[in-house]
């Protein structure tokens, strides 16, 4: 499978986001997705994961309360909706996919094996 992230852009600290997520070559039905953020000079940080059914999720804490993962496996998509965006959510934001049981999430991003191109994501103060 192949992995395509869109949906970034500039906005202002206090707007909302969705970023998308659409695979190719493949379905993401058996795969553990996540979504991961690099900014400038950081390492690469884990955001969201999701379990294969969507049932299961977890995010990293400075979203907890800010962001929501979901899945559409019929349309082979995956989202990240961001709200109340900081400056400090300034990143280039990847997803992944990685095969995984039912109910399982990951959040390192070691675990996972397939990278898209990533979207950037500007927050002006």
């Amino acid at each position: 499978v192949q992995l395509q992230a869109s949906g970034g852009g500039l906005v202002q600290a206090g707007d909302s986001l969705t970023l998308s997520c659409a695979a190719s070559e493949g379905t993401i039905v058996p795969y553990v997705m996540g979504w991961f953020r690099q900014a400038p000079g950081k390492e690469r940080d884990f955001v969201a994961t999701i379990s294969r059914g969507g049932t299961v999720k977890d995010v990293a804490d400075f979203v907890k309360g800010r962001a929501t993962i979901s899945r559409e496996n019929a349309k082979n998509t995956v989202h990240l909706r961001m709200n109340r965006l900081r400056p400090e959510d300034t990143a280039v934001y990847y997803c992944a996919a990685t095969q995984g049981v039912t109910g399982q999430t990951m959040t390192s991003a070691n675990r996972y094996n397939v990278w898209g191109r990533g979207t950037q994501v500007t927050v002006s103060s």
